[in-house]
């Protein structure tokens, strides 16, 4: 069943993690334990009384408006392209807002570029920006690169929330929509595997209430038959096992298992320091997240994935409040948590929500104190 508060807690939890790793990205466990003492950083690092959140979060963000807006256009019309269309155009709309200055001029297709804070440049990446300042969209069929950095599998957790218990569609089908999410900008097959693999385990933690080693596990058979012929399934396979053999044994240093595990800069990396970290602490958030962002690599995108995958299995109830007091962007985080549950609001024979009208059908960010 879908549960709203699972929603919140997976894009909550996503941007926690990442805001908890962002100033640590990119230090080595040793500097930041020189820094912040043997355990390393266990909490945010403010700036003007924030814990900001990087590209990460931001394009997490993108991804949800760009579903919404492909359901919208659906809704009304009754006919649409399919889901990475729409996702490609609020990526491009991203892209502009990390180029240009705010407010952006001329026609834009995502809300979020009427939202000042998301003009911040967070060290977005370089295969992100490099990508999308490019005309041509990258697909599996025909990749536009051959990166298999985690800036494709960081973003794509709103698709496993979105598609949760809607019978048009097959979760096999669901994963497919992650993989070409992430092939947008991605073309390795390193790249976009492991997205498909987080959109199966989002969608079976947020909706289905599976415990997160058989939904690792279960994604993990699944990416088999549906990557069946591609060449570096079993890379990602022997990767993935790892993780969930040192998330089970009872003794090992953390910090070590991470290691051994990788640094998360490429996509198959940064998703199976999430899963060891989330299986290893899954009733504990802080701690999961905390394990996810002390190491020598991408320490935002790891804590990031850690924060999705574990805010999807047990909701925004139980994220500690001192993670949710001072987070940058909470209130507009949650509200594209909440569109995402209740979906599409209008259509031809029910036009009448300007709220929703006003965010996925003109593309621009609603008033409440002004009624627009």
């Amino acid at each position: 069943m879908r549960n709203i508060d699972r929603f919140r807690g997976c894009l909550l939890g996503g941007a926690i993690g990442d805001a908890l790793g962002y100033p640590v990205e990119f230090m080595s466990l040793d500097e930041i334990r020189r820094k912040y003492g043997k355990n390393g950083l266990t909490d945010y690092v403010l700036s003007d009384g924030f814990a900001r959140i990087s590209d990460d979060t931001q394009m997490t963000l993108f991804t949800a408006t760009g579903l919404l807006l492909g359901a919208t256009r659906a809704s009304i019309r009754g006919i649409s392209g399919p889901p990475s269309s729409y996702i490609q155009l609020s990526y491009k709309d991203w892209y502009r807002t990390q180029m240009e200055e705010y407010p952006l001029s001329g026609p834009h297709f995502s809300w979020l570029d009427d939202v000042p804070e998301l003009f911040s440049r967070r060290a977005p990446g370089n295969t992100c920006l490099s990508t999308l300042a490019k005309e041509e969209q990258g697909t599996i069929e025909n990749p536009i690169n051959n990166s298999k950095g985690c800036g494709g599998v960081m973003r794509v957790a709103p698709i496993g929330l979105y598609f949760g218990g809607k019978v048009h569609i097959s979760l096999k089908e669901v994963d497919t929509i992650g993989a070409e999410a992430a092939a947008l900008t991605h073309g390795h097959p390193l790249g976009y595997i492991p997205a498909a693999g987080l959109v199966h385990m989002i969608y079976l933690l947020s909706y289905e209430d599976a415990f997160i080693k058989s939904a690792a596990i279960q994604m993990l058979n699944t990416m088999q038959v549906l990557f069946k012929n591609n060449q570096y399934i079993d890379d990602f396979t022997t990767i993935i096992e790892k993780a969930i053999r040192l998330a089970d044994k009872a003794k090992i240093d953390d910090a070590d298992a991470v290691s051994e595990i990788g640094q998360g800069w490429v996509a198959e990396e940064a998703l199976a320091i999430a899963i060891y970290s989330a299986m290893r602490y899954q009733d504990d958030f802080g701690k999961a997240i905390i394990t996810a962002v002390n190491h020598d690599g991408d320490s935002d995108s790891t804590g990031s994935l850690t924060g999705n995958i574990l805010g999807a299995k047990l909701g925004l109830s139980v994220i500690p409040e001192r993670f949710l007091a001072c987070l940058e962007l909470k209130d507009i985080i949650t509200e594209i948590a909440d569109d995402l549950f209740h979906d599409c609001q209008i259509s031809s024979y029910d036009p009448e929500n300007p709220e929703w009208e006003a965010k996925y059908f003109q593309n621009r960010r609603y008033s409440r104190e002004a009624g627009r």
